[in-house]
């Protein structure tokens, strides 16, 4: 048997068959088709992300419109502004309005690289960003100059990551709508730079009286200092803060080349802001814009020249804090009061409603309703005079009984039948109870009262005579101007613009007001009233002491100014043993001196 071995196999081998074209380009069109699939759906649910950013963005064309609060500007009988409300917004600048070094500065110290970023800084946002997931929340803005423009305009100051992405997208459109010297030129007249101030004129305005168009080099500097913390950086607040932080601004300036070092230190050198202007003036300030409010423009800023006397503001603070933290400390005096305006017309000079502004805006000298015991007597007193009466009539100091009621004087003496002007004068209480009987009653001194401008409710009854109702210091200041102009009734006011008029109105006789001023004459000259008086001028006026020493008030006036001064505790808590004719008589005299 022959075996035979397996030779090649004739004729061509097989090879295996490569990929055809057709395949290779079916394989492809998957790929592209998956590729446009996942581009398709990518783009959609970018733009669903986009959408649920965006749902609730302001429409920027309107939002560059945005209204603001209407300024107050209130200034004193001199023209010198003492205080603003609302927000203060000066004139709208371009670039080409303002030294060259001012819209530098900020560029230097909040956007170096404005001019050439998209709007948005890559390097920026990227630092902020890992610094803000590293914290696990919004720390770092990493903002350029177009996205605080953003932000300022059209967003809260929320810090969460979908604001930032809403201000990402609004500094877009504001970069494709707007070149980059007009917003710049937004962001100038818009940024908030403390004290109310919108823009850098506005600022230039408040804090040195100038406007932008004149702005020093270190003044610039200053105002590009405040963006990242206007409350910080005010030089109103903090000078030597505001001063840190212009140097650091100046510091940039050089590194950017917008100034040289020289001109740097020569800017530092010259820093001095100017004194800021007391906030004690408070207490008026609010007062006179609570009267404005109902007549001033609609929407429109406005500037009210008041009836403040600065100087006479200043004396009336001093005095007052001097007493309360002096021989009132130990006396137990915790607040007080004081309120100095012209007889004739019953414009208000000065207005001091507490022992600090800072600490509490409220205004004890118009809000507050204290009982003015003996202060009161002087519409009794009046009123025996309308009945009739005269200063030189007399009236019984004597022991007196009304029901279980028995009114009694500090001393406990009785004087038995002396003159109204020396029952005034000694403030007897018998003897007021007794006039206001004669006189008609409660309700007859109460009307009396009342025609002079006491608005408050009054008991009805006896009492009454001892000063039991409550009534404010300035309305009760308002109705003894009566007593020193002649008869006639004023209204305090603390401007006349805008047609508000306060005329005086005839309300008594003038010879019964100067009856009534010979006899708050005598309180003054002989009488409980005694630590008041300037020597050779004239002055008059009436102590008042409540129950426990509650309260003690001096009412009076020195050659047609009539200062009111009330001293007690918001509490009610007595006091020990102050008296209308000491400590509140001493801060009448005090302020007397210094505005006879």
């Amino acid at each position: 048997m022959v075996v035979r071995r397996a030779g090649p196999p004739r004729g061509p081998v097989a090879v295996p068959a490569s990929p055809t074209p057709v395949r290779r380009r079916s394989r492809s069109l998957r790929v592209l088709r998956w590729g446009i699939l996942v581009a398709v759906w990518g783009a959609l649910v970018l733009a669903l992300i986009v959408l649920w950013f965006a749902r609730d963005l302001p429409r920027p064309d309107s939002a560059l419109d945005a209204t603001r609060r209407p300024s107050l500007t209130l200034e004193n009988r001199s023209g010198r502004v003492f205080a603003r409300f609302g927000d203060v917004v000066g004139e709208k600048l371009h670039l080409r309005d303002m030294p060259a070094y001012l819209p530098a500065a900020f560029v230097a110290v909040e956007d170096r690289r404005y001019w050439e970023d998209p709007g948005i800084d890559p390097i920026g946002l990227v630092r902020a960003a890992w610094i803000d997931l590293t914290a696990g929340h919004i720390v770092q803005g990493g903002s350029t100059i177009t996205e605080q423009v953003a932000k300022n305009l059209f967003l809260s100051n929320a810090r969460t990551f979908r604001r930032k992405v809403q201000e990402v997208l609004l500094t877009l459109w504001l970069e494709q709508h707007f070149s980059k010297r007009q917003i710049l030129d937004i962001y100038l007249n818009r940024i908030y730079l403390g004290s109310g101030a919108w823009g850098v004129d506005a600022a230039s305005r408040v804090y040195f009286g100038v406007s932008a168009r004149r702005l020093t080099l270190w003044q610039a500097a200053v105002l590009a200092g405040l963006p990242r913390a206007p409350s910080r950086f005010n030089p109103r607040v903090n000078p030597s803060a505001a001063a840190a932080r212009a140097r650091d601004v100046l510091t940039a300036m050089v590194e950017t080349g917008v100034v040289t070092a020289a001109q740097a230190r020569d800017a530092q050198a010259k820093i001095a802001f100017p004194p800021a202007p007391s906030i004690a003036a408070g207490w008026f300030a609010d007062w006179v814009a609570a009267q404005a409010e109902p007549t001033l423009p609609l929407n429109q800023d406005a500037i009210l020249r008041t009836t403040l006397d600065s100087r006479i503001q200043s004396i009336a603070e001093t005095s007052l804090a001097t007493t309360l933290d002096g021989p009132g400390r130990a006396d137990g005096i915790g607040q007080g009061a004081v309120v100095v305006l012209d007889a004739a017309s019953g414009a208000v000079r000065a207005m001091v409603g507490g022992r600090d502004y800072a600490s509490g805006s409220f205004n004890r000298a118009v809000l507050a309703r204290r009982q003015p015991g003996s202060a009161f007597k002087a519409f009794t007193w009046l009123a025996a005079l309308q009945h009739g009466m005269t200063p030189d009539s007399m009236v019984l100091d004597a022991p007196l009984s009304i029901g279980a009621w028995a009114p009694r004087d500090f001393e406990r003496r009785y004087l038995g039948e002396i003159t109204l002007e020396e029952a005034l004068a000694q403030s007897i209480n018998t003897a007021a109870v007794r006039l206001l009987l004669q006189s008609g009653g409660p309700r007859v001194v109460a009307a009396t009262a009342k025609r002079l401008g006491i608005e408050d409710r009054l008991p009805d009854n006896a009492t009454l005579a001892l000063g039991t109702g409550q009534v404010g210091l300035l309305e009760l200041s308002g109705a003894y101007a009566t007593f020193f102009n002649g008869g006639n009734r004023v209204t305090p006011f603390g401007f006349s613009a805008y047609g508000a008029t306060h005329p005086p109105v005839p309300v008594i006789g003038a010879e019964q007001a100067a009856e009534m001023a010979r006899m708050l004459r005598a309180v003054v000259s002989r009488g409980t009233g005694q630590a008041a008086d300037v020597p050779g001028y004239f002055v008059a006026g009436k102590t008042g002491t409540t129950q426990d020493s509650r309260d003690a008030w001096f009412v009076g006036c020195v050659n047609g100014t009539v200062i009111g001064v009330w001293l007690g505790n918001d509490d009610d808590r007595p006091m020990r043993n102050v008296m209308g004719g000491e400590l509140p008589a001493r801060v009448f005299h005090d302020i007397a001196t210094a505005v006879r």
